[in-house]
C-alpha cells in the first residue's frame, strides 16, 4: 500500500489554458466563448449529442449559458472549450467534474463534441491535454462515467486507455429513464504508459498525406 503520510491537497484543475498542436484549450468564459460554442453543440441540429448525457440539449445560447454558470457555481465545475489552434474556431468542450482535491480524484464529463471535432486527431489531442493537465497537478485518478447503453463514449474511453471499473446499477433517473453507469479510470501509476503512447499516436510520422492513421492509439499501447 502506498504511503500517503505526507500527501497534501493538490489544485484545482480548468484554471489554465491548455495548448496542443492541433487543439487550445480555454476556462470557459461565456461572453468570449458562448456564441461559437452554442452553434458548435447547441440547438435543434445538434441535439443528438445530448442523447445520453443526463443534461441538454439546449434550445438556445442563455440556456446553455444558464446551466454551465449554474454547474460551476453549485457543483464545482471546470469546463473547458475547444479551439481549432489553426482558426481559432469553436470545436466543443468537456468539463472537470466531481474534483476532490483532497483525495486527488477528478472527473472529465459533459463532453461535447461537435460535428467538425468527432472522430478527428484533434478529439484525441483534447482529451489528452486534459488528462495531462491532472496528472501535472499530482492527482492520483481521473474518472470516466457514461450510460451503460452508451457503446460509442464505452468504446471512446477504452481506445484511450481508461481501466473498466464497472457497473454501477439504477444510479440515476434522467430524462425519464433508468440508467445504469459505467465506471472507468485512469490512475497515476498508469498514466505515463497511457501519455506515451498518445504522444506516438498523435506524432506527425503516425499519419498519412491523407491524415488517416498508421498505426492505432490501441496498438501503441500493446507494445
Amino acid at each position: 500500500m502506498s504511503d500517503l503520510s505526507h500527501w497534501t491537497k493538490r489544485p484545482t484543475p480548468g484554471a489554465q489554458t491548455l495548448a496542443g498542436k492541433h487543439v487550445r484549450l480555454e476556462p470557459l468564459d461565456w461572453a468570449s466563448h458562448g456564441s461559437g460554442l452554442f452553434a458548435a453543440v447547441g440547438g435543434e441540429a445538434n441535439a443528438d449529442i445530448w442523447t445520453w448525457m443526463p443534461v441538454g440539449p439546449f434550445a438556445s445560447g442563455d440556456a446553455m449559458g444558464e446551466f454551465l454558470a449554474a454547474a460551476q457555481s453549485r457543483e464545482g465545475w471546470r469546463t473547458m472549450v475547444f479551439r481549432q489552434a489553426a482558426s481559432g474556431k469553436v470545436l466543443g468542450m468537456a468539463s472537470y467534474m466531481r474534483i476532490r482535491e483532497a483525495h486527488g480524484s477528478a472527473e472529465i464529463g459533459c463532453v461535447a463534441f461537435g460535428p467538425a471535432l468527432k472522430r478527428t486527431t484533434e478529439a484525441t489531442e483534447a482529451l489528452a491535454l486534459m488528462a495531462a493537465h491532472v496528472f501535472d497537478l499530482g492527482y492520483r485518478r481521473y474518472e470516466w462515467k457514461c450510460n451503460n447503453q452508451n457503446l460509442a463514449s464505452k468504446r471512446a474511453a477504452e481506445r484511450f486507455g481508461y481501466v473498466f471499473e464497472g457497473v454501477f446499477r439504477n444510479d440515476m433517473v434522467t430524462k425519464g429513464k433508468s440508467r445504469d453507469t459505467a465506471w472507468y479510470s485512469i490512475t497515476d501509476t498508469e498514466w505515463p504508459a497511457v501519455r506515451a503512447a498518445l504522444g506516438l499516436w498523435l506524432a506527425d510520422d503516425n499519419f498519412a498525406k491523407d491524415g488517416s492513421q498508421k498505426r492505432s492509439l490501441e496498438s501503441f499501447r500493446a507494445q
